[in-house]
């Protein structure tokens, strides 16, 4: 997932402007939803743009990095046309809102095995334990701007 911008050579991924960050996430889980809404309050640039999987760019995205859209308990955070994935995601995009965010920062004490282990098992049950959301129909106007269908 080194290689910048590859997206932009693939001819399934739609067209977007990847000037500014994105995270590529779940809209139909609770807990996406809910990191949506974090990224929206701590991201005070308001660069970050959150596109769901569910969408023709979201799925062409997870495609592209080798994920399951149909599957999707991953989600993606690509800056600067670099992708990062799981919870490398978590944190990487934690620490560029500084803040709050810079909390996540802890999750680095967790070798990296054990990270990819705990986050494989939070997501495969991410609905049984939290619940099905819709980020797509939170009400802030502002929060709408950022999606990207």
């Amino acid at each position: 997932m080194a290689i910048p911008f590859s997206f932009r050579e693939d001819p399934h991924v739609p067209h977007f402007d990847d000037s500014s960050p994105l995270a590529v996430m779940d809209a139909e889980c609770a807990i996406c939803s809910w990191g949506a809404r974090m990224i929206h309050r701590l991201d005070r640039s308001q660069s970050v743009r959150i596109c769901p999987i569910q969408t023709p760019l979201g799925t062409a995205l997870l495609r592209h990095y080798g994920l399951e859209p149909t599957d999707p308990s991953s989600w993606l955070f690509i800056d600067k046309g670099i992708a990062h994935q799981d919870f490398d995601a978590v944190v990487y995009a934690a620490r560029q809102f500084g803040g709050w965010g810079q909390l996540a920062i802890v999750l680095l004490i967790l070798p990296k095995p054990l990270r990819d282990w705990l986050y494989r098992r939070l997501a495969r049950n991410r609905y049984a334990i939290f619940g099905r959301g819709d980020m797509c129909a939170l009400p802030d106007p502002d929060f709408q701007k950022r999606l990207l269908r």
